[in-house]
């Protein structure tokens, strides 16, 4: 999972970072530098509320973070100590950052009739609910992912997921949005909403997710 990068802050001889994420990450302190106070937050991700695992070390020691709002302080060549710091604390120390920070990304569903590039009747009256939200977006970064349900081929799902995509694609387009801002893909019957055996006719599983960041 791809995760927003947290800014490293330094503010006179402290230095702060706030770290989030799915994938496990390391924070070193490097140790031919000159000592420093150095705060290390594993934030949740803004966008699905998760955190991932963030190993801090130096050369006295290390400890890991796994938690939301959990944190390791390291002052000279004293080993890293994991505490959790409360919400309000991080928002204090980090505020500026944070609200530097981009909104979370919007989520949005649109579902298929079946073996068509034509909505449903109910996703087709929230279409200009989504086009009105990417467009109040300053400058909108798009992905468009196609998908299926596992009735046919595997290929001819790809191809199916694809024409769909790039039918909300054209619905964007016609909306307003510039065509490079937008990121078609198909991922066919490959990730489905609803697990189901090969073969099996699913509404849940026709459809088109988008991503506005």
């Amino acid at each position: 999972m791809n995760a927003p990068r947290r800014p490293a802050l330094t503010a006179g001889l402290v230095a702060a970072a706030l770290l989030s994420g799915c994938a496990p990450k390391t924070a070193k302190i490097d140790p031919s530098a000159p000592p420093a106070d150095v705060l290390v937050v594993l934030v949740p991700d803004t966008d699905t509320g998760t955190v991932g695992r963030v190993v801090v070390s130096n050369q006295a020691g290390r400890t890991e973070l796994s938690s939301p709002y959990a944190s390791a302080r390291v002052t000279g060549t004293r080993a890293p100590r994991a505490r959790t710091l409360r919400e309000g604390d991080v928002k204090r120390i980090f505020g500026d950052a944070l609200a530097a920070l981009p909104p979370p990304a919007l989520h949005f569903t649109l579902f298929f009739r079946f073996d068509s590039e034509e909505l449903t009747n109910e996703s087709r009256a929230l279409v200009q609910d989504v086009l009105t939200s990417v467009k109040s977006q300053p400058v909108p970064d798009v992905i468009v992912i196609g998908h299926t349900d596992t009735m046919g081929t595997e290929m001819s799902n790809f191809e199916l997921g694809m024409r769909r995509a790039n039918a909300v694609r054209a619905l964007l387009i016609d909306a307003g949005l510039s065509p490079s801002a937008i990121d078609v893909r198909s991922h066919g019957e490959l990730e489905l909403l609803v697990p189901t055996k090969d073969e099996v006719f699913e509404p849940r599983n026709r459809r088109v997710e988008i991503t506005v960041r």
